[in-house]
């Protein structure tokens, strides 16, 4: 009975649970391993049972100012001297802003970082623009050491008389460098590495990244200083540590890239300062990174002669227009169930193109070994690609080959219907800058829009019209 009145006594108290999760802020009485609002492992920690209020008010240090007398110039963009990761960021780095940049191991994230620290100390990141010339850099590594990060400078070229390297893993030391050095950009590699000692846990827990994140981010709005923070990603592809470690930065990159190919895609997943919807391209060399303005052809193959199986399409990565090559492959079964392999596209949704062209076209694929690869590693996700995707595949059970000038997209429906996608205008601009003159596209109320010279349209509403273009003489 009195463990009872004592546990209603501080209920009433108003005392609040002493367990709360680190991700979205559930509580409870008892601990728990796995958060029962978001289903996270391992993020309820202790928080204590009082809740702590702030009521008496602070002496106002700077007080509050029209906005229309706040200096923006302050927050002016300065470039990178990277053209793919100034069109990512919306036009370069911000004074007092924190970026955060996450990707798997070996994407690139580390070479990317010192070539824009190297470019920085220099003063090499483009003539006349605000901030252009040499500005004090620190590098702030816990994953390597000093000599480790000094050769791979090296090799890519990456050495500055103003950048300085400083390999830690103690909070409190990279923020001692930060006060002796006062630079003007600070990068940390990365934020999983660095622990707080006043704070329970290891390197990379929530409560060492949460801290360590908050001591940067306020070092960062104190002294207007951008910081670049590097930042691990989980088996699921998303950033590793407390999501409120996403709330706190100002912009958050994705560094995506395949581990057999080259390319690298940069994308801005959240950004104060610019849009979240462009792409930048890299080609990640043994000698460093290097910025690709037109990869379109990486994605497409050159050969003298049409072959058949093949077909070009143009996809949208952000507002960028990117010509892919699709191939296909058909072989006769020796079993009774057919295989079906994919690189570079959906499996599932290449199953589903498959039966639409069986069903909705009369493309008998039942005893077929189907192959279908895209060229160059690239990745394409986006429904506008099914059509290709089932013009390739018709192309191979034919053997009939498409025109080697010819593109097309459009997104296919389960009733074979092709159906309208956003860019039309956009991706027809892009082939025809390429040199091609055939576009297979949608059916669209308001057409496809301004079409150049000498440039021909074929609209289609069904799939069975798009196949028309593998009978000879047709179209």
């Amino acid at each position: 009975m009195a463990t009872k009145t004592a546990a209603r006594s501080t209920s009433r108290s108003g005392k609040a649970p002493g367990y709360r999760c680190a991700e979205c802020g559930w509580t409870t009485a008892k601990w728990v391993g796995r958060c029962g609002e978001c289903q996270e492992w391992g993020t309820v920690e202790e928080v204590g049972s009082v809740v702590a209020r702030t009521t008496a008010a602070a002496t106002v240090l700077e007080p509050a100012r029209p906005i229309a007398e706040v200096d923006s110039t302050d927050a002016a963009f300065m470039p990178t001297g990277v053209g793919e990761l100034d069109r990512v960021l919306g036009g370069g780095l911000v004074p007092g802003a924190v970026i955060l940049l996450a990707g798997e191991p070996g994407v690139g994230k580390s070479t990317l970082l010192l070539d824009v620290a190297a470019r920085v100390g220099s003063g090499a990141t483009g003539g006349g623009a605000p901030g252009a010339g040499p500005r004090d850099v620190l590098y702030v590594t816990g994953e390597e050491s000093a000599a480790q990060v000094k050769l791979r400078a090296d090799r890519i070229g990456a050495v500055a008389p103003r950048l300085f390297l400083a390999a830690e893993t103690d909070l409190s030391q990279a923020l001692g460098h930060v006060e002796r050095v006062s630079p003007q950009l600070l990068i940390v590699d990365s934020v999983q590495t660095l622990s707080s000692p006043e704070v329970d846990g290891s390197a990379g827990g929530v409560s060492q990244v949460r801290e360590v994140a908050a001591s940067i981010i306020a070092a960062a709005k104190r002294r207007n200083m951008t910081t670049l923070l590097v930042g691990h990603v989980t088996k699921d592809g998303s950033i590793a540590g407390p999501r409120l470690l996403e709330h706190l930065v100002d912009v958050v990159c994705q560094f995506e890239g395949e581990r057999h190919s080259r390319l690298r895609l940069l994308r801005a997943v959240k950004n104060r300062y610019g849009p979240t919807d462009e792409v930048g391209c890299f080609d990640l060399t043994e000698t460093g990174i290097e910025s690709v303005t037109d990869p379109s052809g990486l994605f497409v193959s050159r050969t003298k002669e049409p072959v058949s199986g093949t077909c070009i399409t143009v996809t949208l990565e952000g507002r960028r227009p990117l010509l892919a090559e699709v191939q296909s492959l058909l072989a006769e079964s020796a079993t009774a169930q057919p295989r079906r392999a994919t690189s570079g596209l959906d499996s599932s949704r290449v199953a589903m193109l498959l039966a639409v062209l069986q069903q909705r076209a009369g493309c008998l694929l039942h005893k077929d070994d189907t192959y279908v690869a895209t060229v160059g590693g690239v990745r394409l996700s986006e429904p506008a690609t099914d059509l290709a995707v089932a013009l390739a595949v018709a192309s191979a059970k034919t053997r009939t080959a498409l025109p080697q000038r010819l593109i097309a997209f459009g997104e296919v429906g389960l009733a074979g219907e092709v159906r309208p996608v956003p860019g039309i205008g956009r991706r027809i601009q892009e082939a025809h800058r390429l040199g091609f003159t055939h576009a297979v596209v949608p059916a669209s109320p308001n057409g496809p829009g301004e079409v150049p010279d000498g440039f021909r349209v074929k609209e289609v509403s069904h799939v069975a019209e798009a196949l028309e273009l593998l009978i000879p003489d047709a179209g």
